[in-house]
């Protein structure tokens, strides 16, 4: 708490809670207008008052007062809204200001009695200004502290130094505006001020409490905190002017160059450092021009300068309409370029890493990749981001380059090694899981039904069917595979649940996904085509694979079926589908799916 009281200046606007509502919603604040919160009048304009109402009526009694009365709903975000433009008057004659309450700010006097001509005349000159710039009448009061210079606002009174004990004393304890407390200090027989603050500090806060003894503070002229006053944004946009319109890429560059340091300088003088650039331009026929250019580390002046000539060249080098993919070009030359920091840090808010991690290649690197996004647009340049998802397509998300990678999907952690790696079930076969080998199943009675591994999703805790090579089998295994639900341990320790994603295809991530999934054929030994009932029995082992119009290939491994029964509640957008991998003879590994009797390929593995 400050010991002693600094000098403060503050503005306060009477019935401001009516004049929002005047400045917002219209309603004349020379009616009798009532603003009520909780069924309670809690402001009134000036005609309310010669008609008796005042704050702290129930509004059936305040309306048997004035039947003509309008009644308004309290609204803090209408008050804060209105208020706003009168904060920004007062901003513009002193500096440092803080926000009391919607209706009143106020500021520390010494500096604009300096520069102003005294407190009179600063007091003065900021009525006047807030009344010629937001049309709204005022009142200022200068005392020592917040709560006495509030007080002295609503009577326009300036008090003198050291005298704001004095001033306080005779006032009630109402003026305190604790309803409570000030009903059981006048029981006790307190009714001012200054009886109040006379008052043994140490009894007040043993019979009152911590806002008891706060109180009695304010009531001896010592304010509970100093002003918290709120800086003024730096204004960080550098812009230039061009009397000629900037039509070529070499005069560009050199514009890009001059505004890039003037950028860098004013940044570096706030201590601050860029790490989302937004670049904008008008040309000579009023067209405007916007980009943003984001990046993962603190953006020096030559990294400025170089994707500001990258935009402009971008810009003026675009297409000319007869064709093509890249954005037309200004009808005219740049008259006016701008560069707005729209993402700002410390300059030492961004630690690089121990090891090098933004090294000198993969600089040139997002260089080499910025600057063909300046030149055919953001969307040319996309990373992949892996997520969530049943299918190997639905788990891969494109994102632009330099934008934040976030998976569309939340997905599970990866599997540990005993589960995710796969295990060959032959030299070049995949098999998400070893089980032990048994008899192989007759062809005509196939004994492959899936056994599940528990009752909450029997269909999607399976481990898939194991094969080997054609003639050798393995029978289903129940245990957890990679669709059940899972965990992720925390920094503090605890589980979090991941979401399920039943029928998911385990670890590793096929190289490959196809776009469009090439048609197949899959047959067994005997040249019969191999199918999938409903209960996922296979007919027979895959052992020939024939994609298109290509030759039959040998299969000498393969793993599944991974079921998936998505949207069975939407008949129009339900899809059941499983999966395998095989392996061929050749040392190719596919992702195969079989949805209503038709083979697929959807992806390729490395």
């Amino acid at each position: 708490m400050s010991g002693v009281p600094q000098r403060t200046l503050l503005l306060w606007c009477p019935d401001w809670p009516v004049l929002a509502a005047e400045i917002v919603d219209g309603v004349p604040a020379t009616d009798p207008v009532v603003v009520l919160h909780a069924n309670r009048v809690i402001a009134c304009s000036e005609r309310a008052r010669a008609e008796g109402i005042r704050r702290g009526l129930r509004r059936r009694e305040a309306q048997g007062r004035c039947p003509h009365l309008t009644v308004v709903d309290h609204d803090p975000g209408r008050d804060v809204r209105a208020f706003e433009p009168v904060v920004a008057a007062v901003e513009e004659v002193v500096a440092g200001v803080e926000v009391i309450r919607p209706g009143a700010c106020a500021t520390a006097a010494r500096g604009p009695s300096r520069y102003l001509g005294g407190e009179e005349a600063a007091a003065e000159r900021i009525v006047e200004h807030v009344a010629q710039s937001c049309a709204v009448e005022s009142q200022v009061g200068i005392a020592d502290g917040v709560f006495a210079a509030g007080l002295a606002a609503r009577e326009g009174r300036i008090v003198p130094p050291g005298g704001t004990r004095e001033f306080l004393a005779a006032r009630p304890v109402e003026a305190l505006g604790r309803p409570a407390l000030a009903d059981l200090l006048r029981r006790l027989g307190v009714r001012t001020l200054g009886e109040f603050a006379a008052l043994p500090a140490g009894d007040v806060l043993a019979r009152f409490g911590f806002d008891g003894a706060l109180a009695h503070r304010l009531a001896g002229g010592r304010d509970d905190r100093p002003l918290a006053v709120r800086q003024p944004p730096a204004d960080l946009t550098v812009t230039a002017d061009y009397d000629e319109p900037v039509d070529r890429v070499d005069a560009a560059a050199f514009a890009a160059r001059t505004l890039a340091e003037r950028l860098h300088e004013r940044l570096a003088g706030y201590g601050l450092a860029c790490t989302r650039l937004g670049i904008e331009a008008v040309t000579a026929h009023g067209q405007e021009l916007h980009r943003v250019w984001r990046h993962d580390g603190l953006l020096t002046a030559a990294a400025i300068a170089d994707r500001v000539r990258w935009q402009l060249d971008g810009w003026l080098s675009g297409s000319n309409g007869r064709g093509g993919t890249r954005p037309a070009r200004p009808t005219a030359g740049i008259v006016r370029l701008r560069l707005v920091p729209d993402g700002v840090l410390a300059q030492a808010g961004l630690q690089p890493g121990l090891w090098g991690e933004a090294g000198e290649e993969r600089e040139r690197a997002h260089r080499a990749l910025s600057r063909v996004q300046g030149i055919l647009g953001p969307e040319a340049v996309v990373t992949a981001v892996l997520g969530g998802g049943r299918s190997p397509a639905d788990q891969v998300r494109l994102v632009p380059w330099g934008d934040e990678r976030v998976p569309a999907r939340p997905g599970p952690p990866p599997l540990p090694p005993a589960a995710a790696s796969p295990v060959p079930a032959s030299p070049a076969g995949p098999s998400p899981t070893p089980v032990p080998a048994a008899s192989p199943p007759s062809t005509a009675s196939p004994s492959r039904a899936p056994v599940p591994a528990g009752p909450s999703s029997p269909a999607a805790s399976l481990v898939p069917v194991v094969g080997a090579a054609p003639g050798a089998a393995s029978a289903p295994v129940a245990v957890p595979d990679a669709g059940m639900r899972t965990g992720r341990r925390t920094r503090r320790g605890r589980t979090v649940a991941e979401p399920p994603w039943p029928g998911r295809i385990p670890p590793p991530s096929p190289a490959v996904v196809l776009p469009t999934p090439l048609p197949a054929d899959v047959r067994d030994a005997a040249g019969e085509p191999v199918v999938v009932s409903a209960r996922l029995a296979v007919s027979a082992a895959p052992a020939r694979l024939t994609v298109g119009d290509g030759r039959p290939a040998e299969i000498t491994g393969w793993a599944g079926p991974w079921p998936v029964d998505e949207r069975w509640w939407a008949p129009a957008e339900a899809r059941r589908r499983a999966r395998f991998q095989v392996c061929l003879a050749d040392g190719a590994a596919l992702l195969l799916a079989v949805e209503g009797g038709q083979w697929l390929v959807e992806a390729i593995y490395d």
